[in-house]
């Protein structure tokens, strides 16, 4: 008989996995004896829960499905397999904060748990409590379950105002109130309002109402539903930021700005008629000055330890969905995939792409970056400087670096200084901080790197699309790459490699520095799932400028050596190429890969002048 921590070793998976195994009965012969399972010594290894197509997990039909895009609360807890956040209510209630605004990447759950608000505290003719009588928040006691269906609440999601003019935007902006105005008509038939405020009200709703007018909607029915209740409203306001990020990539920055501070002041600045108010979004729009003058904001951002564990999974709320799903052997893979994010002191799993993997037969895809676009990405490689394109690429490579982090910029703050863009990466999902050190002026400084091999993937996806997009290399170029390692063709390899190295001279500037950073980035994104590059580094007799260690035994290795003169005709050109092929011979930059018993090395001799290229291959 063997221990769980025996065969956890000999069947390459979790101790927990294998106690869980035991636990659900899929090891036939497996006992319990005190606190420790004992399992028979020929036992054979569960299957992993997957189908052949890999698309369906087979499981009793009992199980309840996962919420792909449910945003709703109610239809999210009664109909489908729901992570309990209740207890965000317990924790904001102890606080007391009168305006709460929570950033945090796309795709972690704000508008669900902004609606699970909603339902909690709104006014309802329906028994509402009925939703959360089996939720952590119930067992708390009445100090809790006494605010429950007791507010009138106001809610807002701009998560779908997403339009390419300052017209489309107003349009969405004015039906999304015209619905919400539509929540609360009780407040037509009220003896308690006057008529002004219900010719307000009709304004709203037969959409007739101008832009000035739309600037003081929050305001409005805020002290029309406290009159109305004799309570005031709580306020709601998901996604406050994603027309502001639409107006600056569209060009109508200037308006949203100014229509947003005027709609927000009026909401949460003096306004007596507010019990409460929350906000989401991804970022602090402090610099803009959209909560001007709004003191009594509370922050609670990626690096705060308050709500921390709130917004996405934690690691026992994953172990918990994986072991209902008879899955808990793919903890391993999943962790490596989804984890690694840092919101305060609590690690957490990407919420979107875990029940998507689990959904989707546990096949480990990019699942979160798929879901919208990558703008953050695109600005930082159209700002970066060549120090800022030297650290991606250590990022690249698992390593961590030294950034400072600011919560309260803005996309515009990258004309200002380019280093902003560690900031903006991590708010938005693309890095996370393993160290940090408060600052005097509010600020962090870091270490930051990538948080797990989704966020790796996206990375590389959007580093070659850049400069797929900016003619460095044609897609033609990418592929032939791809085929020739997987057929093992060398010579339409270093075909493919010369023609990637010829179409990239052709862009970047004739500086050897920056064509330098443009080269290792590209051939990251290109081959780094083929193998572990490294650049300037010692083997042999000296230091290779760039050298790329097979992943697989089938690949070969690759060493690059490259050198740049000004002014040289096409055959000085050449011979500098062929001198850096001797020089890669001559200080055997070769030993380390010889020493891995790395059997077939190609080697590349690279000479670049101003846009001109030179490569030669042994």
């Amino acid at each position: 008989m063997k221990t769980c921590k025996e065969m956890a070793s000999v069947w390459n998976v979790t101790e927990r996995t294998i106690t869980t195994f035991c636990k659900t009965g899929k090891i036939p012969g497996a006992i319990k004896v005190g606190k420790s399972w004992q399992i028979p010594d020929d036992a054979e290894k569960p299957v992993d829960g997957r189908i052949s197509s890999g698309r369906y997990i087979k499981k009793p039909a009992e199980l309840r499905s996962l919420p792909i895009g449910i945003s709703d609360y109610v239809r999210a807890q009664s109909e489908y397999y729901y992570v309990d956040k209740t207890m965000l209510i317990k924790e904001f209630l102890d606080r007391k904060p009168l305006v709460s605004l929570f950033t945090r990447p796309r795709r972690f759950g704000k508008t669900l748990n902004m609606d699970m608000l909603r339902v909690f505290f709104e006014i309802s003719e329906e028994d509402t409590s009925k939703y959360f009588r089996d939720k952590a928040i119930w067992k708390c006691g009445d100090a809790y379950c006494s605010h429950q269906g007791n507010y009138p609440v106001v809610f807002l999601t701009f998560k779908d105002v997403k339009f390419d003019t300052w017209e489309a935007t107003m349009d969405k902006i004015k039906g999304l109130l015209q619905e919400e105005y539509g929540r609360h008509q009780e407040l037509l038939k009220s003896d308690k309002l006057s008529k002004y405020e219900k010719e307000y009200f009709l304004k709203i709703l037969d959409s007739t109402a101008n832009e000035v007018e739309l600037t003081v909607a929050l305001e409005r029915l805020s002290k029309m539903l406290a009159t109305h209740y004799d309570k005031a409203p709580i306020i709601i306001i998901d996604e406050y930021d994603t027309p502001i990020q639409e107006g600056y990539s569209k060009d109508f920055y200037d308006e949203i700005v100014v229509f947003m501070r005027n709609f927000f002041s009026g909401a949460f600045k003096d306004n007596k008629n507010l019990s409460y108010g929350f906000l989401t979004g991804i970022f602090r729009i402090a610099q803009e000055s959209i909560f001007s003058g709004l003191n009594n904001l509370t922050v609670n951002s990626v690096m705060d330890e308050d709500y921390d564990n709130y917004f996405g999974f934690t690691a026992e709320e994953v172990s918990e969905l994986l072991s209902y799903y008879g899955v808990s052997e793919k903890e391993d893979e999943l962790k490596d995939w989804y984890d690694g994010y840092l919101f305060g002191g609590t690690e957490i799993y990407n919420p979107w792409s875990v029940i998507n993997y689990i959904s989707r037969g546990c096949i480990p895809q990019a699942y979160w970056v798929n879901t919208g676009k990558n703008e953050i990405l695109e600005d930082v490689l159209k700002a970066a400087t060549d120090d800022i394109t030297e650290r991606l690429h250590s990022l690249l490579q698992g390593e961590r670096v030294i950034a400072k982090i600011d919560q309260n910029v803005v996309y515009r703050s990258l004309s200002e200084d380019p280093a902003n863009i560690y900031s903006l990466l991590l708010v938005a999902g693309y890095l996370k901080t393993p160290k940090k050190e408060l600052q005097a002026d509010g600020s962090y400084l870091c270490e930051v790197s990538i948080p797990n091999r989704e966020i790796a993937a996206v990375y590389k996806s959007e580093i070659l699309s850049h400069l797929l997009q900016i003619g460095a290399i044609a897609r033609t170029t990418a592929n032939k790459i791809a085929e020739s390692l997987y057929a093992n063709d060398y010579k339409k390899l270093q075909k493919a490699i010369a023609e990637y190295m010829d179409k990239s001279i052709s862009f970047y500037d004739a500086g050897a520095e920056g064509f330098y950073h443009g080269l290792v980035l590209g051939l990251i994104a290109l081959m780094d799932n083929q193998y572990k590059i490294k650049s300037n580094r010692e083997s042999g007799d000296g230091r290779y400028d760039i050298s790329l260690l097979p992943r697989k035994d089938r690949y070969p290795g690759i060493i690059m050596e490259l050198k740049w003169k000004k002014d040289m005709d096409t055959e000085a050109l050449a011979g500098l190429a062929d001198e850096a092929l001797v020089q890669i011979d001559e200080m055997r930059y070769d030993a380390e890969m010889k020493e891995d018993e790395i059997r077939h090395i190609l080697k590349f001799g690279i000479a670049f002048s101003g846009k001109n290229v030179s490569v030669k291959t042994k």
